[in-house]
């Protein structure tokens, strides 16, 4: 497929959150000296099935060879240049609290192609504060960082109540890509692509699937059997049955906590 190709290909958005995935798993194969690797070996490694995968490798073009399978190296460039990775991206993160802190250390930004040029915050305690070799400025210098026809994706790591506001200088600046890591929708224009990492609403359906499993489990189990019961001598049976057991509580079920 010709790089010029690759921005005018509709791929499912499915198949481009899965992309990622294969890429970082194409490097490890490369790493290790791999030149070629079958569908199922690479969906293994991705853990998805290999149906899918070759689906979605088609949506790029990529078929594969039968009886050889995904040559590593190309399909590993191929996936790169959709994922922007042949090109240089600018980020600029706002709000330096702990989140910021770490998103400005991680290093695993500029292996990939990502460049961190720039922090804000609006904190008379935080500005002027040198972080991961960065100064955090004051979000009106936001304009200055940026350079036209550099395209920087804008990072928000800011409370919910002040995400559309930052957002809007942003947008207002030329920021056309906006991760959001706030609790909140984002009203932004067409033009605006908006991504939200939002890890308390994982948590909610990692804690769903977990209740899932143990309601399953639960219904599963087989049912305890009742001790056969002990003739008395003293006592006819039919009396026996009526007389109330000491200390019965009855079943006790332990119910799970509904995910909100």
């Amino acid at each position: 497929m010709d790089e010029d190709e690759v921005g005018t290909v509709d791929v499912p958005e499915a198949t481009v959150a899965r992309l990622p995935q294969y890429l970082r798993a194409l490097s490890t194969l490369a790493e290790a000296g791999l030149r070629t690797v079958s569908s199922e070996a690479l969906a293994d490694a991705v853990g998805v099935g290999s149906a899918k995968l070759r689906k979605d490798l088609s949506h790029l073009g990529s078929y594969g060879t039968r009886g050889v399978g995904y040559d590593v190296e190309q399909l590993h460039r191929q996936i790169a240049d959709h994922l922007g990775q042949t090109t240089s991206w600018n980020v600029v993160i706002v709000g330096i609290g702990n989140l910021g802190h770490a998103l400005a250390g991680y290093g695993g930004f500029a292996s990939r192609g990502f460049r961190v040029v720039g922090l804000f915050d609006d904190g008379a305690h935080v500005v002027g504060e040198v972080v991961s070799g960065l100064p955090v400025r004051p979000l009106d210098d936001l304009p200055s960082v940026l350079r036209p026809g550099e395209p920087t994706i804008g990072v928000l790591a800011v409370p919910a109540e002040h995400a559309q506001v930052v957002c809007d200088r942003l947008v207002a600046a030329g920021v056309t890509s906006v991760l959001n890591f706030a609790p909140t929708v984002l009203r932004v224009p067409a033009d605006v692509d908006v991504r939200k990492v939002d890890l308390a609403s994982e948590l909610q359906i990692l804690a769903f699937h977990a209740q899932r499993r143990a309601v399953r489990s639960t219904a599963a189990a087989p049912a305890p059997t009742a001790p056969a019961p002990t003739a008395t001598a003293s006592v006819p049976a039919l009396q026996r049955s009526r007389r109330p057991a000491l200390g019965a509580t009855g079943p006790v079920l332990d119910r799970v906590g509904e995910v909100v």
